[in-house]
């Protein structure tokens, strides 16, 4: 029951997320080459999944996942973007909706 009610919350702030995710990405040290993808791009690829996230924990398979995000990889390399800096950008999105969840609970 929990783990729905988070994944509605999270679901629901999608666009919020999203953009906050953007900026982090964009003005981090570690995540530099980001700048040289569109903002727009960042913010639509990280509400998409976001928004759909029921859909992914529930209904997408580990291969599915692992598709996307070998596609993605590619996309983002074809931009410019070195590989350890989408691994960065992997763990700010992580630490980024953590601290959004502790925010929703105090």
């Amino acid at each position: 029951m929990l783990a729905l009610k988070l994944v509605r919350l999270i679901e629901e702030h999608s666009e919020e997320l999203a953009m906050g995710l953007t900026d982090k990405l964009r003005q981090s040290e570690r995540t530099r080459d980001f700048c040289k993808v569109s903002p727009e791009g960042l913010c639509l690829a990280a509400a998409e999944i976001y928004h759909n996230l029921g859909e992914w924990l529930l209904q997408k398979t580990e291969t599915d996942i692992a598709e996307r995000f070998r596609r993605l990889g590619e996309r983002r390399a074809a931009e410019g973007v070195g590989l350890h800096q989408f691994v960065w950008a992997l763990v700010i999105s992580h630490n980024h909706l953590w601290q959004f969840l502790q925010r929703g609970f105090r």
